[in-house]
């Protein structure tokens, strides 16, 4: 099939790569010159703008869009718009709000073209490895477009679904992330309870390598975490600051507003605004309060 790619960062470039290995024709552009001469190098058909991109690609048309969330993303399918023609076909499928998704759908589909919205999981190892693709929206265009996700996919028969309506795609994406914020702070506190039994001298390596195989706590996370103390075994090279993306907080604000408990996935997410504190202000009230009412020594500042 023939598509059109817009964004080739760390993900679509990739999503490029393997599109071109599984013969399909990409046009690509980026407003970074050098990424899109590197996709051209792979096989890909260069394009010098958005319109150049819309003007190499036959009737109907399909066009991925790979930005980040947010303003980016919204700029770019603005620009897009008045550029297409009924029939075609637009993705997103970048980490956005998935009622921002339900929004462009209705607009996109007043004038005739199809929107999905596809939550695209994979990262960095989704060339190797393919990708996990939650896909919302129409389902002709999406059964159109199919072969793409196939090849884009882990493998032909598995990894890509339509999981419903406008918005779908991108809400169910927001809440395998808020999962992988529970699973990775569990990890996380596993190994500094292990790091923290100095008696014991535990070989952290050895025990993610350990629980990799046969073990009720196996995943890709646990590879990732063994590979990661492989490398630096006391993680003396990090500073223990950790950035959330967004879906984190969309999945806490949406348990709120269905009424849902999240307990595990919402203290997850209090823990990265926490890492990126240095002496935050409710630990130094909280021992002044100890000193305060017992007497309780408290460390002062020197200086």
């Amino acid at each position: 099939m023939q598509l059109g790619i817009i964004g080739l960062g760390r993900m679509g470039g990739n999503m490029v790569a393997r599109l071109l290995k599984g013969g399909h024709e990409v046009v690509a552009y980026d407003t970074n010159l050098e990424s899109v001469v590197q996709a051209s190098s792979g096989g890909a058909v260069p394009a010098a703008s958005m319109e150049d991109l819309v003007g190499k690609l036959s009737i109907p048309r399909a066009v991925w869009v790979m930005v980040p969330a947010g303003l980016p993303t919204e700029s770019t399918l603005e620009s897009l718009l008045p550029m297409l023609s009924q029939g075609d076909v637009v993705i997103d499928g970048g980490n956005s709000n998935y009622e921002d998704s339900v929004r462009r759908a209705t607009q996109f589909e007043a004038s005739g073209i199809h929107f999905l919205d596809v939550g695209t999981s994979g990262g960095i190892w989704g060339l190797k490895e393919g990708y996990a693709l939650m896909i919302g929206g129409n389902r002709d265009a999406f059964q159109r477009l199919e072969p793409l996700f196939k090849t884009l996919a882990p493998a032909p028969d598995r990894g890509y679904a339509h999981v419903g309506p406008s918005g779908s795609g991108h809400f169910v994406k927001m809440v395998h992330n808020g999962i992988e914020y529970g699973l990775m702070q569990a990890y996380a506190e596993g190994f500094e309870l292990l790091e923290a039994k100095k008696e014991f001298d535990l070989d952290l390596p050895q025990i993610a390598e350990l629980w990799r195989h046969g073990s009720v706590v196996r995943s890709w996370l646990l590879d990732l975490a063994a590979s990661a103390l492989v490398d630096d075994p006391k993680l003396e090279s990090l500073q223990a600051y950790v950035e959330d993306s967004g879906e984190g907080r969309w999945t806490v604000q949406e348990s709120v507003k269905l009424g849902v408990p999240m307990p595990v996935i919402t203290l997850a997410l209090q823990a990265r605004f926490r890492s990126r504190q240095g002496g935050p202000f409710g630990a130094r009230l909280l021992a002044a309060l100890r000193n305060k009412f017992g007497g309780h020594e408290v460390r002062r500042v020197e200086g």
